[in-house]
């Protein structure tokens, strides 16, 4: 199972504020999450399977 990390509202900002001057065209959707480390985790959940 996943959980989404997401970035917090002033990470996003200050990263639109910084693209917004820039000149290049925007990168891609998995680079933006990079930028602002905005992933998956993944986690194990121990689940049992109910024999006895």
């Amino acid at each position: 199972m996943t959980q989404t990390n997401q970035p917090s509202k002033y990470l996003v900002r200050a990263y639109l504020e910084r693209r917004s001057h820039e000149v290049k065209p925007p990168p891609t959707p998995e680079e933006i999450r990079r930028q602002l480390g905005w992933g998956l985790m993944a986690f194990e959940q121990k689940v049992g399977n109910g024999r006895g």
